[in-house]
């Protein structure tokens, strides 16, 4: 018996160096896509920027230079209509679009220590998010203005 007990200990420990060597590899292999940008919170820039990107405007400003005419490249895609904006508050953040008079809640995120209550997300005249913590609520209704774009009250 006494035998056995330096060789099961030793076994245990193999056992446990090759899973910790395995585990340290594969997060070596997989670390990177686990923690870039696509699974963390977007700040206000890099979601501002985003919207650039998609906006009319940023469509037609091409910010690469042109191909050389030999090069074929496809036609450009057509602008999409409608406006995009970004409110921030204290219980979170949400993107909006108004599109043909209607208001779409796109993307919601409540704020560290606030979750997401209620979502009426439209298309509709009229969209709404409700941000709730233990302490505070805040709620986020959002409609299209005569110009298109996305305006919001925030009620405390």
């Amino acid at each position: 018996m006494r035998r056995r007990l330096p060789l099961v200990v030793a076994g245990w420990l193999i056992t446990g160096l090759i899973a910790t060597g395995a585990g340290v590899t594969v997060i070596g292999l997989l670390g990177e896509p686990l923690t870039t940008s696509a699974l963390r919170p977007r700040s206000p820039a890099e979601i501002d920027e985003a919207l650039a990107r998609t906006t009319p405007q940023a469509a037609a400003t091409p910010t690469s230079p042109s191909p050389s005419p030999s090069a074929s490249t496809p036609p450009p895609a057509e602008p999409v209509a409608g406006r995009s904006g970004v409110i921030d508050t204290a219980g979170g953040n949400v993107i909006a679009r108004c599109e043909d008079g209607l208001v779409t809640l796109r993307a919601w995120s409540p704020a560290q220590g606030f979750h997401v209550d209620k979502v009426e997300r439209g298309p509709a005249g009229r969209a709404r998010v409700e941000f709730e913590s233990d302490e505070a609520e805040t709620k986020v209704e959002v409609r299209c203005s005569a110009d298109g774009s996305p305006i919001h009250r925030i009620h405390d």
